[in-house]
């Protein structure tokens, strides 16, 4: 598989520091109760200096999910550099889903779901080949694990089942509770596994 060249946001940046804002404030307050003056706030800065990195709010919350994706992207490309068997793949890219969604990246990915709505069509356009590719990703793997997979349920829905359960640790899964992220890795591989 071809590495992916896309360059992410220095978190330590001024600019990476912003989406970091906005993620959490946009996860936690929702994007239309958020203004770029929280965010400005939040990272110490005045309200007007944001524009120096971004035209509108909503380009914001576009970079917001456009990061997210291709951090994940990335991730799961180089933990499969190294994997050829088809249920070691299948592991592998859950449990880079399931560290991004309870990590660093988890309010950026939780933006991505619960606020696409709110993003312009303009910006879910300029998203979607991303997204897309993301979401090919899985089917491709889904496909080259076929013999391995429950029978009747085609990739797409699969992987929509799979997502949804995933996206949802989020709202109960805790660290310090009695499952590990290796745990929920093995479960939710026996979710989709015959």
């Amino acid at each position: 598989m071809e590495q992916r060249t896309t360059s992410l946001t220095d978190p330590d940046s001024a600019r990476g520091k912003l989406l970091q804002a906005a993620a959490e404030l946009f996860r936690t307050k929702g994007y239309d109760r958020t203004t770029v003056r929280d965010i400005a706030n939040a990272v110490g800065i005045l309200s007007g200096s944001i524009f120096h990195h971004f035209k509108t709010k909503d380009d914001i919350l576009g970079a917001v999910m456009e990061e997210s994706v291709n951090s994940l992207l990335v991730r799961m490309e180089s933990a499969l550099a190294e994997i050829d068997t088809p249920v070691a793949r299948l592991r592998a890219m859950i449990r880079c889903e399931l560290e991004s969604i309870q990590g660093e990246n988890g309010h950026a990915l939780a933006v991505l779901v619960y606020e696409w709505r709110s993003l312009s069509p303009e910006n879910q356009q300029k998203l979607l080949h991303i997204r897309e590719a993301y979401e090919q990703l899985w089917l491709t793997e889904f496909t080259g694990a076929t013999e391995h997979l429950k029978p009747g349920i085609e990739p797409f829905v699969l992987r929509r089942f799979l997502s949804g359960s995933l996206y949802w640790t989020t709202y109960w899964y805790k660290e310090s509770g009695a499952l590990t992220l290796s745990d929920l890795t093995e479960m939710a591989l026996k979710l989709i596994l015959k």
